[in-house]
Protein backbone atom coordinates (compact mmCIF):
# COMPACT_ATOMS: atom_id res chain seq x y z
CA UNK A 1 0.00 0.00 0.00
CA UNK A 2 1.21 3.49 -0.73
CA UNK A 3 1.52 6.25 1.75
CA UNK A 4 1.64 10.36 -0.23
CA UNK A 5 2.84 12.84 1.42
CA UNK A 6 -0.69 14.87 2.64
CA UNK A 7 -1.36 11.26 3.97
CA UNK A 8 1.76 11.51 5.69
CA UNK A 9 1.49 14.84 7.48
CA UNK A 10 -2.14 14.04 8.14
CA UNK A 11 -1.20 11.03 10.32
CA UNK A 12 1.62 12.61 11.73
CA UNK A 13 -0.16 15.48 12.64
CA UNK A 14 -2.89 12.57 14.62
CA UNK A 15 -0.01 10.88 15.91
CA UNK A 16 1.86 14.49 17.58
CA UNK A 17 -1.54 15.23 19.42
CA UNK A 18 -2.18 11.80 20.53
CA UNK A 19 1.31 11.81 22.22
CA UNK A 20 0.21 14.91 23.82
CA UNK A 21 4.31 16.41 22.54
CA UNK A 22 5.31 19.78 23.46
CA UNK A 23 5.03 22.54 20.81
CA UNK A 24 7.77 25.52 20.96
CA UNK A 25 10.82 24.97 19.19
CA UNK A 26 10.03 26.49 15.99
CA UNK A 27 6.52 25.23 15.47
CA UNK A 28 3.40 26.17 17.99
CA UNK A 29 0.52 23.68 16.84
CA UNK A 30 1.14 20.00 15.58
CA UNK A 31 0.52 20.66 11.74
CA UNK A 32 3.14 22.67 11.58
CA UNK A 33 4.79 20.44 13.19
CA UNK A 34 3.97 17.41 11.02
CA UNK A 35 4.54 19.62 8.06
CA UNK A 36 7.94 20.28 9.08
CA UNK A 37 8.60 17.12 9.66
CA UNK A 38 7.52 15.29 6.58
CA UNK A 39 8.97 17.60 4.32
CA UNK A 40 12.35 17.03 6.70
CA UNK A 41 12.60 13.65 6.44
CA UNK A 42 12.01 13.53 2.64
CA UNK A 43 14.33 16.24 1.73
CA UNK A 44 11.84 18.43 0.26
CA UNK A 45 11.77 22.26 0.63
CA UNK A 46 9.26 23.72 2.87
CA UNK A 47 7.37 25.66 -0.19
CA UNK A 48 6.28 22.68 -1.69
CA UNK A 49 3.26 23.76 -3.15
CA UNK A 50 -0.27 21.76 -2.97
CA UNK A 51 0.14 19.58 -5.81
CA UNK A 52 3.35 17.94 -4.64
CA UNK A 53 1.76 16.69 -1.59
CA UNK A 54 -0.11 14.19 -3.89
CA UNK A 55 3.49 12.17 -4.64
CA UNK A 56 4.46 9.06 -2.99
CA UNK A 57 6.88 8.35 -0.36
CA UNK A 58 9.61 6.37 -1.47
CA UNK A 59 10.24 3.57 0.92
CA UNK A 60 13.25 5.00 2.26
CA UNK A 61 11.52 8.94 2.70
CA UNK A 62 8.67 6.68 5.00
CA UNK A 63 11.17 4.71 6.82
CA UNK A 64 12.57 8.40 7.56
CA UNK A 65 9.47 9.67 8.48
CA UNK A 66 8.44 7.03 10.83
CA UNK A 67 12.04 6.80 12.62
CA UNK A 68 11.67 10.93 13.45
CA UNK A 69 8.13 10.51 14.83
CA UNK A 70 9.11 7.83 17.02
CA UNK A 71 12.22 9.95 18.60
CA UNK A 72 9.97 13.05 18.35
CA UNK A 73 7.28 11.35 20.66
CA UNK A 74 9.35 8.33 22.15
CA UNK A 75 12.46 10.74 23.42
CA UNK A 76 10.75 14.18 22.89
CA UNK A 77 13.38 15.40 21.32
CA UNK A 78 12.45 18.62 19.65
CA UNK A 79 12.25 18.44 15.63
CA UNK A 80 14.76 20.70 14.82
CA UNK A 81 17.49 19.18 16.15
CA UNK A 82 15.94 16.07 13.86
CA UNK A 83 15.82 17.85 11.01
CA UNK A 84 19.58 20.25 11.93
CA UNK A 85 17.89 23.42 10.78
CA UNK A 86 15.45 26.37 12.28
CA UNK A 87 14.36 29.02 11.32
CA UNK A 88 15.10 32.55 13.11
CA UNK A 89 14.18 36.41 12.05
CA UNK A 90 13.18 34.76 8.88
CA UNK A 91 16.47 33.33 7.99
CA UNK A 92 17.83 29.52 8.35
CA UNK A 93 20.75 28.20 10.82
CA UNK A 94 21.75 25.16 11.27
CA UNK A 95 21.42 23.80 15.28
CA UNK A 96 22.52 20.62 16.71
CA UNK A 97 22.06 19.47 20.53
CA UNK A 98 25.24 21.51 21.68
CA UNK A 99 23.14 24.75 21.28
CA UNK A 100 19.32 25.74 22.42
CA UNK A 101 17.37 26.02 19.72
CA UNK A 102 16.28 29.82 18.32
CA UNK A 103 13.43 31.03 19.35
CA UNK A 104 13.87 34.40 21.30
CA UNK A 105 11.22 36.95 20.15
CA UNK A 106 14.13 39.48 20.44
CA UNK A 107 13.91 38.52 16.55
CA UNK A 108 10.97 40.97 16.48
CA UNK A 109 13.31 43.69 17.96
CA UNK A 110 16.04 42.67 14.98
CA UNK A 111 13.04 43.02 12.42
CA UNK A 112 12.20 46.69 13.70
CA UNK A 113 15.98 47.38 13.86
CA UNK A 114 15.17 48.10 17.67
CA UNK A 115 12.81 51.47 16.97
CA UNK A 116 12.36 53.62 18.09
CA UNK A 117 15.43 52.94 21.18
CA UNK A 118 17.89 53.19 18.33
CA UNK A 119 17.65 56.35 15.67
CA UNK A 120 20.64 55.94 13.58
CA UNK A 121 23.06 52.32 12.50
CA UNK A 122 24.72 50.84 15.12
CA UNK A 123 28.26 50.93 13.55
CA UNK A 124 29.26 48.09 16.07
CA UNK A 125 27.30 45.14 17.92
CA UNK A 126 28.27 42.31 20.67
CA UNK A 127 26.15 39.18 20.39
CA UNK A 128 27.01 37.72 24.39
CA UNK A 129 26.24 34.00 24.73
CA UNK A 130 25.83 33.18 20.97
CA UNK A 131 24.75 29.89 21.04
CA UNK A 132 24.27 29.24 17.25
CA UNK A 133 24.73 32.87 16.69
CA UNK A 134 21.21 33.97 15.27
CA UNK A 135 20.67 37.08 17.15
CA UNK A 136 23.91 38.24 15.64
CA UNK A 137 23.81 36.85 12.22
CA UNK A 138 20.16 38.60 11.86
CA UNK A 139 21.57 41.87 13.27
CA UNK A 140 24.04 41.70 10.11
CA UNK A 141 21.57 40.81 8.12
CA UNK A 142 18.66 42.62 8.60
CA UNK A 143 20.67 45.98 9.56
CA UNK A 144 23.67 45.54 7.84
CA UNK A 145 25.92 46.43 11.19
CA UNK A 146 29.57 46.85 10.11
CA UNK A 147 30.81 44.74 12.85
CA UNK A 148 29.06 42.39 14.95
CA UNK A 149 31.23 40.16 17.48
CA UNK A 150 29.43 37.08 18.86
CA UNK A 151 30.79 35.31 22.39
CA UNK A 152 30.28 32.00 23.76
CA UNK A 153 32.29 29.50 26.16
CA UNK A 154 31.23 26.28 24.69
CA UNK A 155 33.24 25.47 21.88
CA UNK A 156 31.14 23.50 19.93
CA UNK A 157 28.55 26.20 20.06
CA UNK A 158 31.13 28.58 18.40
CA UNK A 159 31.79 25.98 15.95
CA UNK A 160 28.62 25.89 14.72
CA UNK A 161 27.87 29.77 14.89
CA UNK A 162 31.02 30.07 11.95
CA UNK A 163 29.63 27.51 9.91
CA UNK A 164 26.16 29.76 10.23
CA UNK A 165 28.54 33.00 9.93
CA UNK A 166 30.05 30.77 6.45
CA UNK A 167 26.82 29.85 5.48
CA UNK A 168 24.97 33.12 4.98
CA UNK A 169 28.46 34.53 3.79
CA UNK A 170 29.05 36.86 6.10
CA UNK A 171 33.14 36.15 7.20
CA UNK A 172 34.24 39.75 6.84
CA UNK A 173 31.22 41.30 9.04
CA UNK A 174 30.98 39.04 11.84
CA UNK A 175 33.96 37.49 14.43
CA UNK A 176 33.38 35.07 17.12
CA UNK A 177 35.26 34.70 20.21
CA UNK A 178 35.76 31.74 22.85
CA UNK A 179 34.79 34.70 25.68
CA UNK A 180 33.13 34.49 28.92
CA UNK A 181 31.23 37.33 28.74
CA UNK A 182 33.03 40.24 27.94
CA UNK A 183 36.49 38.58 29.58
CA UNK A 184 38.08 37.65 25.70
CA UNK A 185 37.23 40.93 24.19
CA UNK A 186 39.90 43.65 23.40
CA UNK A 187 38.89 46.73 24.82
CA UNK A 188 36.03 48.00 22.69
CA UNK A 189 32.83 50.29 22.75
CA UNK A 190 30.00 48.85 21.49
CA UNK A 191 26.85 50.86 19.80
CA UNK A 192 24.02 48.10 20.52
CA UNK A 193 24.98 44.80 22.97
CA UNK A 194 21.98 42.28 22.82
CA UNK A 195 21.93 38.84 24.81
CA UNK A 196 19.44 35.85 25.49
CA UNK A 197 21.48 34.29 28.41
CA UNK A 198 20.63 31.20 30.19
CA UNK A 199 17.73 33.07 32.57
CA UNK A 200 16.05 29.74 33.80
CA UNK A 201 15.32 29.65 37.50
CA UNK A 202 16.20 26.64 39.15
CA UNK A 203 12.48 25.78 40.12
CA UNK A 204 11.60 26.66 36.62
CA UNK A 205 13.40 24.31 35.15
CA UNK A 206 12.30 21.19 37.11
CA UNK A 207 8.82 21.98 35.56
CA UNK A 208 9.54 22.39 31.97
CA UNK A 209 8.37 19.90 29.01
CA UNK A 210 10.71 16.86 28.53
CA UNK A 211 11.51 18.22 25.14
CA UNK A 212 13.69 21.05 26.81
CA UNK A 213 15.90 18.41 28.47
CA UNK A 214 17.82 17.92 25.50
CA UNK A 215 19.09 21.45 25.04
CA UNK A 216 22.09 21.94 26.86
CA UNK A 217 21.19 22.71 30.98
CA UNK A 218 24.27 25.48 30.78
CA UNK A 219 22.24 27.37 28.30
CA UNK A 220 19.48 27.48 30.01
CA UNK A 221 19.64 27.53 34.09
CA UNK A 222 21.52 30.42 36.00
CA UNK A 223 21.19 30.21 39.31
CA UNK A 224 18.79 30.54 41.73
CA UNK A 225 16.63 33.28 40.55
CA UNK A 226 17.78 33.11 36.53
CA UNK A 227 20.15 36.09 36.64
CA UNK A 228 23.54 35.27 37.18
CA UNK A 229 24.67 35.88 34.06
CA UNK A 230 22.70 39.11 33.44
CA UNK A 231 24.40 39.80 37.40
CA UNK A 232 27.80 39.96 35.40
CA UNK A 233 26.65 41.45 32.37
CA UNK A 234 24.77 44.36 34.40
CA UNK A 235 28.27 44.71 36.23
CA UNK A 236 30.33 45.32 33.19
CA UNK A 237 27.89 46.90 30.26
CA UNK A 238 28.87 50.08 31.22
CA UNK A 239 32.56 49.59 30.17
CA UNK A 240 31.47 48.56 26.55
CA UNK A 241 29.13 50.59 26.00
CA UNK A 242 29.35 53.87 23.63
CA UNK A 243 27.94 57.23 24.48
CA UNK A 244 24.91 56.16 22.66
CA UNK A 245 24.62 52.69 23.03
CA UNK A 246 22.00 50.50 23.99
CA UNK A 247 22.20 47.44 25.99
CA UNK A 248 18.76 44.39 25.29
CA UNK A 249 18.67 41.79 27.54
CA UNK A 250 16.28 38.82 27.39
CA UNK A 251 15.72 37.51 30.99
CA UNK A 252 11.93 35.97 30.58
CA UNK A 253 10.14 35.08 34.16
CA UNK A 254 13.03 36.19 35.90
CA UNK A 255 11.87 39.59 35.17
CA UNK A 256 10.18 39.89 37.91
CA UNK A 257 13.37 39.48 40.66
CA UNK A 258 15.15 41.49 38.64
CA UNK A 259 12.71 43.96 39.27
CA UNK A 260 12.78 43.32 43.16
CA UNK A 261 16.33 43.15 42.97
CA UNK A 262 15.98 47.15 41.76
CA UNK A 263 12.73 48.75 41.88
CA UNK A 264 14.18 52.34 42.02
CA UNK A 265 16.10 51.63 38.26
CA UNK A 266 13.63 51.79 35.56
CA UNK A 267 14.37 48.99 33.05
CA UNK A 268 12.57 49.72 29.71
CA UNK A 269 10.58 46.43 29.94
CA UNK A 270 9.71 46.15 25.96
CA UNK A 271 6.00 44.96 24.43
CA UNK A 272 6.03 42.54 21.65
CA UNK A 273 3.49 42.41 19.16
CA UNK A 274 4.24 39.08 18.04
CA UNK A 275 4.31 37.84 21.89
CA UNK A 276 7.05 37.43 24.01
CA UNK A 277 7.69 38.97 27.22
CA UNK A 278 11.03 39.79 30.32
CA UNK A 279 12.86 41.68 27.61
CA UNK A 280 14.56 45.02 29.09
CA UNK A 281 16.70 47.75 27.40
CA UNK A 282 19.12 50.13 29.31
CA UNK A 283 21.03 53.31 27.59
CA UNK A 284 24.90 53.62 28.29
CA UNK A 285 23.70 56.62 30.34
CA UNK A 286 21.75 54.17 32.74
CA UNK A 287 24.34 51.67 32.72
CA UNK A 288 26.97 54.22 34.00
CA UNK A 289 24.54 56.05 36.05
CA UNK A 290 24.06 52.55 38.06
CA UNK A 291 27.28 50.84 37.30
CA UNK A 292 27.80 50.74 41.08
CA UNK A 293 24.82 49.18 42.17
CA UNK A 294 24.66 46.72 40.05
CA UNK A 295 28.62 45.46 40.81
CA UNK A 296 27.43 45.44 43.90
CA UNK A 297 24.66 43.13 43.60
CA UNK A 298 26.99 40.78 41.34
CA UNK A 299 29.54 40.57 43.81
CA UNK A 300 27.29 39.62 46.51
CA UNK A 301 25.54 36.52 44.52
Amino acid sequence: MTTILLQAIEATERALNDAEVYFGHGTDNAWDEAVFLVLGACGMPLDTQQDELQKELTDTQLLQVKSWLEKRIQQRLPLPYLTGETWFAGIPFGVSEDVIIPRSPIAELIGNHFSPFINQLPKTALDLCCGSGCIGIAMALHMNIPRVDMVDISPAALLLSQQNIDRHGLNGQLQVYDSNLFSGLSPHRYDLIVSNPPYVDAHDYDDMPAEYTHEPKMALVSGDDGLDLTAAMLAEAADWLSEQGLLVIEVGNSELALQQAFPEIPFMWLELSQGGNGIFCLTGAQCRQYQAQFYTWHQSR
